[in-house]
């Protein structure tokens, strides 16, 4: 689809590919409904976009909260007049721990920003955006929905849900104008930890090296592009794409092969 002068709502847009999404959606001429917990990151978006006033706008709210999501669409079509495509990419990380090591509390934290706030968006944007002529419906994923990531299980379980959620709903949306599209990033170097309140080890590979990361705006290119060409499947990042082909071929290979990697990097 075209994104000059589109409308798009892009959760987590305060930070990490959140912000490059909206940044680049912005330099190709779309209009932009920025949502985040944050309201002095988001203000920052705001500014590095330097757009053209009313373009732009800030939504602080937190995607699992349902009353606040439903009373999202009002809000945009006040300030854009239209809805086209929703980019739901906000998402959080747990501990690395394992899950018996996590409380109840922490795994529902989790999943309420990655599982339910996505299924809220989807939910209360869906009908507006099977109203339009072309509209797209974007949701993110992870690496760790394909292959399990141990001291990331409780994430990797909300991205795997994502992930069944978004593949249903492009079978059900099959000849409709709405495209569905979902994004598996591999490590991208944003700030996630923090956003998500935990720590985590230093990692390196063996000899020293640092993991192989892809830039915020390169992955927030590959998003846009794909939103454009209403692309189905995206996985960013040499170890996404490799995990991939890995968990199709020799699914258990798969998981020793992650695990044995996490156990040299972290120790977990």
């Amino acid at each position: 689809m075209q994104i000059a002068d589109k409308v798009f709502v892009v959760s987590g847009g305060g930070n990490g590919i959140g912000r490059e999404v909206v940044l680049e959606l912005a330099r190709r001429g779309g209009r932009v409904a920025a949502v985040d917990l944050n309201p002095d990151t988001l203000a920052e978006t705001l500014r590095l976009a330097a757009a053209p006033a009313g373009r732009i706008t800030a939504h602080v709210l937190s995607v699992s909260d349902r009353v606040a999501v439903e009373a999202l669409p009002d809000q945009v079509i006040a300030a854009h007049g239209q809805i086209d495509g929703l980019l739901s990419i906000a998402g959080i990380i747990q501990r690395f721990v394992h899950v018996e090591e996590l409380s109840i509390e922490e795994i529902e934290r989790v999943m309420a920003v990655n599982f339910w706030g996505t299924l809220y968006l989807d939910k209360t944007f869906l009908p507006l955006l099977k109203q339009r002529p072309r509209a797209a419906l974007l949701n993110v994923s992870s690496m760790g929905g394909l292959v399990p990531v141990p001291g990331q299980g409780a994430y990797g379980a909300s991205k795997g849900a994502v992930k069944l959620l978004t593949e249903c709903l492009y079978a059900e949306l099959r000849g409709t104008n709405v495209a569905v599209t979902v994004v598996f990033p591999g490590a991208v170097g944003t700030n996630i930890t923090g956003n998500s309140g935990v720590d985590v080890p230093t990692a390196t590979m063996p000899g020293g090296k640092a993991p192989k990361v892809t830039a915020p705006d390169d992955a927030a290119r590959q998003i846009v592009d794909a939103v454009a060409n209403g692309t189905f499947r995206v996985l960013i990042g040499s170890d996404a794409r490799m995990l991939d082909r890995l968990s199709r071929l020799s699914p258990t290979r798969a998981i020793t092969t992650v695990a044995d990697q996490m156990k040299k990097m972290l120790g977990i």
